[in-house]
């Protein structure tokens, strides 16, 4: 069963519907604003796979390459991937605290840094 995609001429907004007999004619209207002024749009296609093979994927060592645990920069993108292999939208919440650890990680390094040059003065 086809799940389509539309954008609304009318409100800009995309709806996504299902439809379920692709023999009759499907005229979509806007969830948003109810125009019937609809651009079908070509989606991504999604494929269902278990969890058991997504938690396997994320274990899989060669897709660890480039991964450091102490580096916040490294995290944010497993957490993200991680969160794309699960499905799931981490959301802002998640990007504003790893924006703000990586943004102590570089202040604090420039302290250990400014420390370093006055002991070598």
């Amino acid at each position: 069963m086809p799940i389509y995609e539309y954008l609304c001429q009318d409100c800009r907004r995309v709806s996504s519907y299902l439809v379920l007999n692709i023999r009759e004619a499907f005229q979509p209207r806007c969830k948003q604003c109810h125009s019937a002024r609809m651009n079908r749009l070509i989606s991504r296609v999604a494929r269902v796979r278990s969890e058991e093979s997504r938690l396997e994927s994320l274990a899989d060592p060669s897709r660890l390459g480039g991964f450091d645990e102490n580096d916040p920069a490294s995290m944010a993108r497993w957490m993200k991937r991680m969160g794309k292999e699960m499905g799931e939208d981490l959301g802002e919440d998640v990007d504003s605290l790893v924006d703000q650890a990586m943004e102590e990680e570089m202040a604090g390094e420039g302290k250990e840094t400014e420390g370093k040059d006055e002991e070598f003065a």
